[in-house]
């Protein structure tokens, strides 16, 4: 132990308590000695390169490209995605892809390129292979979007996983976004970033090289060209290092944009979809499978709650947003609720009733949600770890020993979630949380985490998985931990209660999240930064496939002010998940305060009014891939100012959201897009591109709608209502409809609708087989302007 672990242990035993300390340190000796005898210090390597081209051996969709040391293989499938391999890795099914590898298109074939080279000629983009290995990706008009040089591999001598460096080059105007939920996002500038899913113990605004809830070997690049999207499907630990391109760059001449991919293993194996921003997002929606869909009462309004009272305290929660006519849809208990923090517990004698309360709960509109933790209490007796000691589902090292770590109910023990034993088995579990009434489970502490006085806050390395069947250790297990856990909940619900969809939400989770859930910040810092932060993730996660995100209001701990926790509100009202949050050491965090209150409640209605929008965005991105929340370039990415615009968002097609996110502030500067749009506050029509200057009032952040948009809201009656937003003169408009059909799995047919001028007033119908017809619900147009007759 050198002096700083020392420092960090003496800490550790001061901040959480002597036994629960001194377990921790016990906890870190025990990860450092197993990583110690089982993964011995890596001795001489060898470097090694492709080499020079020998021969090639066209095949479906592509073909095998030899090299001296190496072989490359090559395959463009029927929705357009591009694969290739190195050293024999194939499009096989991994943990981020939904099923099996797509079929090969017919219609692409392998053929000479220029200067010795071959090239795979596709509809929407050809892939070009370089004598000596570099491989480019082209638009059809042979622009290059992306340039992988010759990989460079170090294999230790005395055999083990080989070390692999990737180096790409992009346009010199092009912008990297993704990675999956970066605080340092959505647009990602020049650094280090890990991809190493990290627990809790991980300050929120540290550098970017430290990682985050939910990392991904996702990149999205935008430039003038096009926009693609790079997979590298590998699990284990590296980091992608980034440096933007600058044109005109030393004499006259682009620098490119950089990516250089280093990973401590696997297989160098990429998939990349081309197209606009939702032709990439659908492509790759079908390479890693459709978003769940949530249940509609979880698009409502989510309080967290940690749980420490009793059955009178939940109670006076509710009561307090129904006295003050705040909407709430669902409280989500932490652990708790729970005996002894232990999962799948209840406390009896704080919640003796809590299906009978959970019942009334229900019928008042407000559902229970329970936090679920990986960690099993090592507690004979308990029903958890007994059965799952029985069912040996606990990870266990490298000498065969089940691998024993610390959590909040002191020493615990790690399911194996890369076994389908283990995930039925905890599946099966969820029985015990339904007949306590929850609807529904948020994961917390599932990176994995084991706490731990200093090194890293997880398993061993050196611990040993199953990974469905082929072994390996936690070097390549932990990114996909959360993700199979997450796997393990939804499936388990799923089976319970087939007739409901499931509810699940993670903290950390991988390529793939969006097929079983959501994600939630975790522990975001209380702070300005964290504000800002909390828009970064959510705009970062859709990016790279999972559009159900979103913060807890006001951060992890401390007291925001009434201004940041007002702001933080009002951006989280226009985020697909909106979960307010308390715990032990941030307070009560309802928002009940006379200095938040009535723009509180503004801000609740005008979700709750909204539900209707927000249910028809995620049947379109369970449809569609495409985020609920998008950047400005979404649809304009030829718009270089918009690729940099990183303070607003557009909500589905149809709004503008333009929080505040610094103090003081009583205007702003809004960038528009190109179109009109309309303030729907003041109903005053702008039109973009430009930047406006508007209000923000503590009453309410700018929210503009396009013109001719057509949005599903709540009426005053509670009934479905559209909202019509007059298009311009000579312009028509439009919008989709999917209308709420319950929490079963029907999926409701999308209603199509047009707008237009005809004379006057402004004529709203519906798109159909048979041809136009009535809408199905009232119709309210806005933004007609003093000169224009009502409807």
């Amino acid at each position: 132990m050198d002096g700083r672990d020392l420092v960090r242990s003496m800490k550790t035993v001061g901040s959480v308590g002597v036994a629960q300390g001194l377990r921790t340190v016990r906890a870190a000796w025990r990860r450092r000695r197993a990583d110690a005898a089982a993964l011995p210090s890596r001795g001489a390597e060898r470097a090694r390169v492709p080499g020079p081209m020998r021969e090639v051996e066209p095949g479906p969709g592509g073909g095998v490209v030899r090299f001296g040391r190496s072989e490359l293989r090559i395959l463009v499938a029927v929705n357009g995605a591009v694969f290739w391999g190195w050293d024999g890795a194939g499009p096989e099914s991994s943990y981020a892809l939904a099923d099996r590898c797509p079929e090969p298109d017919p219609r692409a074939v392998l053929e000479p390129d220029k200067d010795g080279g071959w090239r795979v000629v596709a509809e929407r983009a050809t892939v070009a292979v370089s004598r000596h290995g570099a491989v480019e990706v082209r638009t059809p008009g042979g622009v290059v979007l992306r340039r992988e040089l010759p990989p460079r591999w170090w294999e230790p001598v005395d055999g083990g996983p080989a070390r692999w460096t990737q180096r790409s080059e992009v346009a010199a105007d092009a912008r990297f976004f993704g990675l999956g939920g970066r605080s340092a996002g959505p647009r990602l500038r020049d650094g280090t970033y890990r991809l190493w899913n990290t627990g809790p113990d991980l300050p929120f605004a540290a550098a970017a090289e430290e990682g985050a809830s939910v990392t991904m070997p996702v990149q999205l690049v935008v430039a003038d060209a096009g926009t693609h999207l790079v997979f590298h499907d590998s699990t284990w630990d590296g980091t992608v290092a980034l440096r933007e391109g600058e044109e005109g760059a030393g004499s006259g001449h682009d620098r490119p944009g950089r990516s250089v991919l280093r990973m401590d293993g696997g297989p160098l194996r990429c998939w990349v979809t081309v197209g606009t921003p939702a032709r990439v997002l659908l492509t790759w929606a079908s390479l890693t499978g459709a978003p769940a869909l949530p249940p509609a009462w979880a698009l409502g309004h989510q309080h967290a709650w940690w749980g420490l009272g009793d059955e009178q305290d939940l109670r006076r929660v509710v009561a307090g947003h129904q006295e003050r006519d705040l909407p709430l849809d669902a409280v989500h208990l932490g652990l708790g609720h729970a005996d002894a923090e232990r999962v799948f517990t209840v406390d009896e004698e704080r919640f003796p009733k809590l299906p009978v309360l959970a019942e009334e709960l229900r019928r008042e509109g407000v559902r229970l949600v329970s936090a679920v933790e990986p960690a099993v209490a090592v507690a004979p007796g308990n029903a958890v770890y007994d059965g799952g000691t029985r069912g040996d589902v606990f990870v266990r090292d490298a000498t065969g020993a089940v691998v024993r770590g610390v959590g909040r109910p002191g020493e615990v023990v790690f399911p194996d979630f890369t076994h389908a034993g283990a995930r039925e088995w905890w599946g099966g579990l969820h029985e015990e949380r339904l007949g306590r009434g929850f609807s529904g489970v948020w994961h917390d502490l599932d990176a994995p985490t084991s706490f731990a006085a200093f090194g890293e806050p997880t398993l061993p390395r050196s611990a040993r998985h199953a990974l469905e069947g082929r072994g390996g250790d936690h070097r390549e297990a932990h990114n996909v931990y959360a993700l199979c856990m997450a796997r393990a909940g939804y499936e388990g619900l799923r089976a319970l209660t087939p007739d409901e969809r499931p509810f699940v939400l993670s903290r950390s989770g991988w390529a793939g999240l969006q097929r079983y859930g959501g994600a939630w910040s975790g522990g975001v810092a209380t702070g300005w930064p964290g504000l800002r932060a909390s828009l970064a993730q959510v705009l970062g996660l859709g990016l790279c496939g999972v559009p159900f995100a979103g913060p807890d209001v006001g951060g992890a701990e401390g007291s925001p002010s009434p201004e940041l926790y007002l702001r933080w509100l009002q951006l989280a009202a226009y985020l697909p998940l909106f979960r307010t949050s308390s715990a032990t050491r941030a307070g009560r965090r309802e928002p009940f305060g006379a200095e938040v209150l009535e723009h509180a409640r503004v801000a609740l209605v005008e979700r709750r009014r909204l539900l209707p929008y927000f249910v028809t965005l995620a049947h379109l991105a369970r449809r569609t891939g495409a985020p609920c929340v998008r950047p400005l370039w979404w649809q304009a990415t030829e718009d270089r100012a918009l690729r940099d615009c990183e303070d607003a968002f557009l909500l589905g097609d149809c709004l503008l959201v333009a929080p505040v996110l610094g103090a003081g502030a009583d205007r702003r500067a809004v960038r528009l897009p190109r179109g009109r749009w309309y303030d729907v506050a003041t109903e005053r029509a702008y039109e973009g591109p430009a930047q406006v200057l508007v209000d923000t009032s503590p009453a309410r952040i700018p929210v503009f709608a396009r013109a001719g948009a057509v949005v599903p809201v709540r009426g005053e009656d509670g009934a479905p209502e559209l909202e019509v937003w007059a298009p311009a003169r000579g312009r028509t408009g439009g919008g989709l409809v999917v209308p709420d059909a319950g929490d079963g799995w029907v999926e409701p047919e999308i209603e199509r609708y047009v707008s237009r001028w005809e004379g006057r007033r402004v004529v709203v119908e519906r798109e159909g087989e048979d041809g136009l017809s009535e809408p199905s619900c009232p119709v309210r147009v806005r933004g007609l302007g003093e000169r224009a007759a009502q409807m």
